[in-house]
């Protein structure tokens, strides 16, 4: 029986390791393993939510162990460090306490097939300063340390005996900055509610910073345009065209000799893939640090090894690179299933491609805008209001049945509302 192991548990990895076990795995068609450095998920679109207090992960959280336990596959906690090509393992770096303790040492884990699926990092490009004094939020871990750091910044502005303002700074106009740029604006307005009645969304200054000529570069001029517009009338300074050089406990320094100032800072822009790939010195990889594929999602240096997901550089027939999306990992999920099923059953594996079914942004309670594309609608149609909220909530809604299955999704979509009448409507600790 096969070894299949999947390296990375964001939302391709564990769609895919979920199908697995349900197709191969109760099958004992294969041994199916996870591997994940976090012991728990949470569908990467939804941490500025988290990073906000908006979202409690305690419902939408799922916990690696529990969930391979009930769909049949193992689970080892731990970040990949290296492979061997030629031996067919990879080895897991140790695990230490917080204080530094070793509980686990290192350990090597031996695969017939394996899918990399470890997602992407924020990219910071060498800017100074930047990984010194900025928050990011590339995992649940770096979303709560943000919201810990939030909660007390809006306690001294509470308790401030002047009318000071809170200047938040967010660099990077992407889908990222701009939903937490508007979910801010909604917990600062909460707080009255919670005893902070001193600190109101009135007292947030928040700049929003993109090194290009809009904002949202990657969708339609329509649907930044009018995110941009609903991002002004809340009160967010949205500044394009403006390049950070540096980064200070202060603030940005942008441009030539300009100062941006902020008591927070968050980086938001571009994303490549982890560093430890590279450094492996394995595969090929483009400038993002993807790591190169053939049309097969198989990587260039062996059919054995697929890759789904932002660490995937797949380029398409046109030339242009599959954007890291969770529809992407989500589709490049479904067709590794069906070729290693394929493989399996020594059939000729199909090529992956991508379907553009459009792009949304969730500007908190206040709007939602995008744009739905091929099976969706005929054509491409703009969308805004109530219609793309559903249709937002919709995509997260798909992700929780492809982990879950239809009851028990549907049972955690019932505590989430009632969850939501009896605890606070944002996260308070």
């Amino acid at each position: 029986m096969e070894t299949i192991v999947v390296v990375g548990g964001g939302a391709g990895g564990l769609e895919l390791v979920t199908s697995l076990s349900h197709k191969l795995g109760r099958k004992k068609k294969a041994k199916i393993i996870l591997v994940d450095k976090n012991r728990t998920h949470i569908w990467k679109p939804l941490l500025h939510e988290v990073a906000t207090g908006a979202l409690d992960t305690s419902t939408d959280e799922v916990i690696y162990r529990a969930h391979a336990s009930r769909h049949h596959y193992d689970f080892k906690l731990g970040a990949m460090t290296s492979m061997n090509n030629e031996e067919k393992y990879i080895t897991l770096a140790p695990l230490v306490d917080e204080n530094k303790k070793q509980i686990v040492g290192e350990r090597k884990l031996h695969f017939d097939k394996l899918v990399l699926a470890v997602g992407s990092v924020s990219n910071d490009f060498g800017t100074p300063g930047v990984s010194d004094h900025c928050f990011f939020l590339d995992s649940q871990s770096q979303a709560e340390k943000f919201h810990k750091a939030l909660l007390n910044q809006f306690l001294r502005m509470d308790q401030s005996p002047d009318d000071s303002l809170l200047h938040l700074a967010i660099v990077g106009g992407g889908a990222t900055g701009v939903e937490l740029a508007a979910e801010m604006y909604h917990v600062a307005d909460l707080l009255k509610i919670y005893g902070l009645p001193a600190m109101t969304k009135q007292r947030l200054k928040l700049t929003l910073i993109e090194a290009g000529p809009r904002i949202l570069p990657a969708l339609p001029e329509r649907i930044a345009a009018s995110a941009k517009q609903e991002l002004v009338k809340l009160g967010v300074n949205v500044r394009e065209n403006t390049k950070v050089t540096s980064a200070t406990e202060l603030g940005f320094a942008a441009n030539e000799d300009e100062h941006i100032n902020a008591d927070m800072m968050v980086w938001a822009a571009g994303v490549k893939a982890p560093e430890f790939i590279t450094k492996m010195g394995l595969f090929e990889t483009n400038r993002m640090g993807q790591i190169l594929v053939k049309p097969t999602l198989q990587s260039t240096i062996s059919d054995d090894v697929f890759v789904i997901g932002d660490c995937c550089g797949c380029q398409q027939a046109d030339g242009q690179w599959v954007p890291p999306r969770a529809q992407s990992a989500h589709q490049m999920a479904t067709q590794v299933l069906k070729n290693l099923i394929a493989q399996q059953q020594n059939k000729p594996l199909k090529d992956y491609v991508y379907k553009d079914h459009g792009s949304l942004v969730n500007l908190s309670r206040y709007s939602t805008v995008g744009s739905l594309m091929g099976n969706l609608s005929k054509g491409t149609m703009f969308v805004e209001g109530r219609l793309a909220r559903i249709v937002y909530v919709s995509l997260y809604r798909m992700h929780q049945f492809a982990v879950h299955g239809w009851l028990r999704a549907s049972a955690i979509m019932l505590a989430q509302k009632i969850g939501r009448t009896v605890k606070p409507k944002m996260k308070l600790h």
